[in-house]
């Protein structure tokens, strides 16, 4: 340790390295929230000033007219409905057979495990396709049920392959060791002494998989046809399909009425489709970094 850092005194290079540090955390911070500020304000804001660009931080002339259009429909609230659902399911069927699959895997003395992890490994690059998916769900009897919507990707190789490293890194052997000399099961030690100490993966885990529920969309418009069972995506899709298509059959002033009012919805379906995720994550996020730096560098 030099003298300079025993008196707690900064170089020169090190306070040049921190301001530049400080310029380019705030350039990115600027590039990240910006658009997300002004998805906010467009979103309350008249949509002649929209259309016109003369939106650049606040509102301009404010309004709530495209959340009122957009709530109107009544078919936002089953959809809101649909996705809670899925949601919550989808996340605890993924969280429990994810700890079930990871768990063993990190194990040492499980007979033929790196195999087991090669085979798992190469499902990341390799699939079926659509089409033989499709057969294999239709053959199952999920087609236009709930369970199309939370078992074909119940679990996510690459998550199982972070909370399996953070297992086999993050909690002593020897803990574990101790609890098996004391007669302790592989269930009662994974449920006793595993899953507390390993709160910061679970949530980085329900974070990953709870918002790929919640955007999901793609499976929706496969597998499902009942439109009571559709998720919020594709109700917010097709409010901005009909906007669109109505549009087309107008002119004059009632074409520019739509259009601004369209631009305006365009938004406001950002923030209402974000807003559950945006208020979640503040929950986790203590635990984020800490969960993914273990779970993916170690071993």
């Amino acid at each position: 340790m030099t003298s300079y850092e025993s008196k707690g005194i900064r170089s020169g290079d090190d306070k040049l390295f921190d301001a530049i540090v400080y310029v380019i955390a705030g350039i990115v911070l600027v590039v990240v929230l910006y658009p997300l500020l002004f998805i906010v304000s467009a979103s309350f804001s008249d949509p002649v000033n929209v259309i016109e660009g003369k939106i650049w931080l606040l509102p301009q002339g404010l309004t709530i007219a495209p959340y009122q259009h957009v709530f109107e429909n009544e078919a936002i609230w089953s959809g809101y409905g649909n996705t809670i659902l899925y949601t919550l399911a989808g996340t605890l069927v993924n969280i429990v057979l994810t700890v079930l699959a990871a768990y063993p895997l990190s194990q040492r003395d499980l007979p033929g495990r790196t195999v087991m992890m090669v085979l798992i490994t190469i499902t990341m690059f390799f699939s079926g396709g659509l089409i033989p998916t499709y057969l294999l769900i239709k053959s199952m009897g999920m087609i236009n049920t709930v369970w199309a919507m939370i078992l074909p990707g119940a679990i996510s190789t690459y998550n199982l392959i972070v909370m399996r490293t953070f297992f086999q890194n993050g909690i002593p052997y020897e803990l574990q060791e101790s609890a098996w000399i004391d007669g302790a099961s592989n269930f009662r030690l994974l449920l006793t002494i595993v899953l507390p100490l390993s709160m910061p993966i679970l949530a980085v885990m329900v974070l990953f998989y709870g918002v790929g529920h919640w955007n999901a969309y793609f499976n929706a418009m496969i597998y499902l046809k009942d439109r009571e069972l559709f998720p919020l995506q594709l109700i917010l899709r097709e409010i901005l399909i009909l906007n669109q298509s109505e549009n087309m059959g107008l002119d004059g002033a009632g074409m520019t009425e739509r259009v601004m009012m369209a631009e305006s919805i365009k938004y406001s379906v950002i923030i209402i489709s974000s807003l559950p995720v945006l208020v979640l994550y503040p929950f986790v996020q203590k635990y984020f970094v800490q969960g993914v730096m273990i779970g993916s560098i170690k071993g």
